[in-house]
């Protein structure tokens, strides 16, 4: 990751009358182009359509130029990951008539970003977006925190108390009523030592009856194996799962999975324009929504 340069100067002498406040500037953070960075990676694989290349340095697209020689559907397990970050949305949005989201290692900003999608069901939807890299919530706070309903935080999510205390204590959620909280393409980053499972049910325990999970996670394939390899010098290296494994993260926060269950991510309440639906037996990408009651 690299290192957390952002911090706050005077913007005059100090002897401006000035509030402590008003004269501070943020000093954006310095992109870390020694190691390969897992969200430039992933938003390089996605074409990096909003930032225009700019923010992937020569090691991230080295590296994952080496997981897609690897596994060369890597590619598409990233785009079909973002599709169906856009349908499980969608569903929450406007089938469950969710209005609050709570997205753990949001990435970079890219299209479909979590509030854009739930917006389109929930005009005063909020969207919390959480990242512990100083870079993509420099980014964050340009592109996504765009008005008093949309925030980023820079925490880990390795520290879920504080996740869930930043949204109480400043009001960002209401947790007294149902959140969608979102991990996508982020659990195979979380080491078991790290204890992903007890990440999410503290945050899922502290949220009011009716929330909602959204997990996709990578299994473990001959494939991905291999691509995974490419990651063992990143900012953050993979820990792969197998289907029962991943299908534990909802019934270990005590959620019920709604239909289809944990399936490949194409086969997830797919629509007319989802991707690689005759190709499921190549995506060794899951997917899943609970609820809890």
């Amino acid at each position: 990751m690299a290192q957390d340069t952002a911090k706050s100067v005077p913007a005059n002498d100090g002897r401006s009358d000035q509030s402590e406040a008003a004269s501070i500037v943020r000093v954006p953070p310095v992109m870390d182009t020694q190691r390969p960075n897992v969200a430039r990676m992933y938003n390089w694989f996605l074409g990096d359509p909003g930032l225009g290349g700019k923010d992937t340095s020569e090691v991230d697209r080295e590296a994952a130029s080496q997981a897609l020689a690897r596994n060369p559907k890597a590619r598409d397990y990233a785009i079909a990951n973002r599709e169906f970050l856009g349908r499980a949305v969608g569903y929450l949005a406007g089938e469950a008539g969710i209005d609050q989201f709570l997205d753990l290692g949001t990435g970079y900003p890219n299209m479909g970003n979590v509030h854009e999608v739930a917006r389109r069901f929930q005009p005063e939807a909020r969207t919390v977006y959480v990242d512990y890299d100083p870079v993509v919530a420099c980014h964050g706070r340009a592109l996504l925190a765009v008005d008093e309903h949309t925030h980023m935080l820079e925490l880990d999510m390795r520290a879920p108390e504080k996740i869930v205390n930043a949204c109480r204590n400043g009001s960002l959620l209401d947790l007294s009523r149902p959140v969608g909280v979102l991990a996508v393409a982020v659990l195979h980053f979380i080491a078991r030592e790290e204890e992903p499972y007890r990440i999410l049910r503290t945050v899922m325990d502290a949220l009011a009856p009716g929330s909602y999970l959204v997990v996709t996670h990578v299994l473990s394939a001959a494939e991905t194996i291999a691509a995974a390899g490419a990651y063992a010098s990143t900012s953050a290296p993979v820990t792969l799962r197998s289907q029962p494994a991943i299908e534990r993260f909802f019934s270990f926060v005590g959620a019920r999975l709604v239909e289809p269950g944990v399936v490949r991510v194409p086969l997830w309440r797919a629509d007319e324009r989802t991707s690689f639906r005759d190709e499921v037996a190549a995506m060794h990408l899951v997917g899943g929504v609970g609820v809890r009651s």
